[in-house]
């Protein structure tokens, strides 16, 4: 099972990647630095400088609507922002 969940293409993400070498993933909960640092060096092959991770918490919200009260959930998630070498780049759409 890999620690690399999915790439995160927004604009703010996309603005990085291209000015400042730094691409954003979702990862699994439980991976620390190093296996993450691993995953997108084995991944990419591309050597990477810095990681740097965040966990969002669980979201929950209720709402009242006619047919009564309707409950919902976002689960959490764990975010890694990598920061690859000068000149490196890492090329999401190559397979396409």
């Amino acid at each position: 099972m890999s620690i690399l969940i999915k790439p995160i293409i927004t604009e703010k993400a996309t603005k990085d990647s291209e000015l400042l070498n730094r691409y954003a993933f979702v990862v699994k909960l439980k991976a620390n630095k190093i296996e993450i640092k691993e995953a997108v060096e084995a991944a990419y092959g591309v050597s990477v400088e810095k990681v740097r991770t965040m966990i969002y918490p669980v979201k929950r919200s209720t709402k009242f609507t006619k047919k009564g009260v309707v409950e919902s959930k976002i689960s959490a998630y764990k975010k890694a922002i990598i920061e690859v070498a000068e000149g490196e780049n890492i090329d999401f759409y190559s397979n396409i």
